[in-house]
């Protein structure tokens, strides 16, 4: 399954006046559903491959999420070292990783100052909408 299929599926169920769709492809199963009757955006997307995930372990902060299914990168490239670990400190408006999709690079950015507490996702790792990439703790700027 590619990203313009799931793209086109996402922007076909989210105008429609379907609450849920499970669309399978033989390599990935993609299954939508909306909160409420009149939510135009889905409330939950998730892309299964194989067995299903572990469970994660509790949350110790916030989560700050993927805003979009991509492509997870925790560097601008494979030499140099990661954006943040656990244990960085972070301004609001520093690059926490970069989510590719489409061929577009985007940089996901942290909206206020924070410490990492844990970090859910690897470079290479598919990401989905909604899944938790990082575990922070806000601090004073």
């Amino acid at each position: 399954m590619n990203d313009s299929l799931i793209l086109t599926l996402l922007d076909k169920f989210s105008a429609s006046s379907a609450s849920e769709l499970d669309f399978q492809d033989g390599t990935a199963r993609l299954i939508l559903k909306k909160a409420g009757g009149h939510e135009a955006a889905p409330a939950g997307l998730s892309q299964e491959r194989g067995p299903p995930a572990l469970d994660a372990p509790p949350v110790q902060g916030e989560s700050i999420t993927s805003p979009m299914v991509a492509t997870f990168y925790a560097s601008a490239d494979l030499a140099a070292p990661p954006f943040v670990s656990p244990g960085s400190q972070v301004k609001a408006g520093d690059t926490l990783c970069i989510l590719e999709a489409m061929k577009m690079m985007n940089r996901l950015e942290a909206d206020f100052a924070c410490e990492v507490l844990a970090v859910h996702a690897k470079s290479g790792d598919l990401v989905e909408y909604g899944q938790t990439l990082f575990e922070v703790k806000r601090i004073a700027p």
